[in-house]
């Protein structure tokens, strides 16, 4: 029988980088660090690729450990922590998630980008969320991008995110750095290529055992454009491939695979793989006849318009493709 998640649960957050972004790491924690949740929250930053020192002294003075209950004046606050490490395992950014996971002793795990931002209120409204019912195991929030001077809430409809929900749509605003979860059980796959959608691949196996609990408010700022982990367009087909093979109900429901098909083509375009964009367009026509990544597809296949002005386009307005 599933136990109910207290209001004052730790929580561990893993915050994987690249230690490129100094700056935009360093809200990332602070942001963390600010929450108003009253029970623990412990941060470990893993560095994927690197040494961890030059992190480490950038964070220095961020880095404590917990207050020890027996000192005076230690539960006048809540307590929190920050640690560095190095991945420890797969180079990439699921082993680099793991690497957190498995350092954590906490009763949550959480993700957070290390270009992203947790807004006022993140984890004491989904620790609540969770709380409302014993048998989840998983929560999200909605987000608000930012793409330049821009930012635009990205909102689900729903408190109840499915496995439907998630093979008919990616989902954005189910985003890796909203997931708060229960310790155990739950690891990201290491065989992503290149760790591409491992957070989807996640989301949806956590949501086959029950629906995600989704607060459906904007608590998460989700910088796009500048991630370290930025896909190359053959990372991307390679992932989706991925998906398709690891998850086949992916391609039953036809809004959902037309979407994948519509990515593919235009992954493949951007390439320059006129006829494999070509190919994979045709099947998102014959699967859906109004997915519109299709007409995009083919209009950077022909050349009318390139692929990274098209994105632009898109981020602009909150979406991607």
């Amino acid at each position: 029988m599933k136990t109910s998640v207290s209001a004052d649960a730790s929580v561990g957050v893993v915050v994987p980088t690249r230690g490129h972004r100094p700056d935009r790491l360093r809200a990332a924690v602070l942001a963390v660090l600010g929450q108003d949740h009253p029970g623990l929250i412990e941060v470990v930053v893993v560095v994927d690729g690197g040494d961890p020192a030059p992190v480490t002294g950038q964070l220095a003075d961020l880095i404590v450990s917990p207050p020890s209950p027996s000192v005076p004046g230690a539960d006048e606050a809540p307590p929190r922590s920050v640690r560095v490490m190095a991945n420890r395992l797969t180079p990439g950014l699921p082993g680099a998630r793991n690497t957190g996971i498995a350092a954590l002793g906490t009763d949550l795990v959480a993700f957070c980008d290390d270009d992203d931002q947790w807004l006022p209120g993140k984890v004491r409204a989904q620790v609540a969320a969770l709380a409302t019912e014993p048998d989840a195991r998983f929560s999200s929030c909605s987000i608000e991008v930012e793409y330049g001077s821009r930012r635009i809430p990205r909102l689900a409809g729903t408190c109840r995110v499915t496995r439907g929900h998630l093979v008919r749509s990616r989902m954005v605003m189910v985003h890796s750095s909203t997931f708060l979860f229960r310790r155990g059980g739950l690891w990201v796959d290491e065989s992503a290529p290149h760790g591409q959608n491992e957070d989807w691949d996640l989301a949806l196996r956590a949501a086959a055992h029950h629906p995600i609990v989704h607060v459906d408010r904007p608590l998460v700022r989700v910088r796009w454009g500048g991630s370290s982990y930025v896909a190359r367009w053959a990372d991307r087909i390679a992932g989706l491939e991925w998906m398709l093979a690891r998850h086949p109900d992916l391609a039953v429901d036809p809004r959902g695979a037309a979407r994948v098909y519509g990515q593919l083509a235009f992954h493949h375009a951007a390439l320059g793989r006129r006829r494999e964009a070509g190919r994979w367009a045709w099947r998102a026509f014959s699967t859906r006849r109004s997915e519109p990544r299709a007409p995009l597809a083919l209009a950077v296949a022909a050349g009318l318009i390139r692929p990274d002005a098209l994105l632009s386009v898109l981020h602009h307005r909150g979406h991607g493709i």
